[in-house]
């Protein structure tokens, strides 16, 4: 057993983790953040993205120890107030969501991309989504909920700098 901290969502954690335990096993089973899915647990799917200290990382690949002292994002931390976050918005708009299962990685790695990268084209969005698999859309809708969220927040964030000039 190992003691970690480490702020998941905004909240400090501290905790003891055998370990060879999983970031993954860490959020859900011990921290009950079970929007993070579970799928290939090999690192191939994406369902289980997160961002470690803003850097999308499949969760299943990463020890929760070699997480601490860092800052951790979940599905559940990208719309804290229950308020859902533009891409979240844009993804129910455009439909994007089928099973579901991968939803919460795309929507984070999203969040990654569109921080890093605020108008993003077609071939950037395709490529960041790229360790990311979807069963069910055929991803058509998932670019473009995405292209739509970088607009709506480029245009929230001229009001933002409107307002405060």
């Amino acid at each position: 057993m190992k003691k970690i901290s480490l702020e998941v969502n905004g909240v400090q954690e501290n905790q003891e983790v055998e370990v060879g335990t999983t970031l993954l096993r860490f959020l859900r089973d011990t921290l009950d953040l079970t929007g993070t899915k579970e799928g290939c647990n090999e690192g191939e799917c994406g369902s289980c993205v997160v961002l470690l200290d803003g850097r999308p990382v499949n969760s299943c690949l990463v020890l929760a120890v070699e997480a601490d002292g860092a800052k951790v994002t979940t599905i559940e931390g990208l719309s804290p107030d229950g308020v859902l976050h533009p891409i979240q918005k844009a993804f129910l708009a455009h439909t994007s969501i089928q099973c579901g299962f991968c939803t919460p990685g795309m929507v984070v790695t999203a969040a990654a991309l569109l921080k890093e990268c605020p108008d993003p084209s077609e071939d950037e969005i395709r490529k960041a989504l790229a360790g990311n698999l979807c069963r069910c859309t055929g991803y058509r809708q998932i670019v473009d909920a995405i292209r739509d969220a970088a607009a709506a927040m480029r245009t929230k964030e001229a009001v933002r700098e409107k307002v405060s000039a």
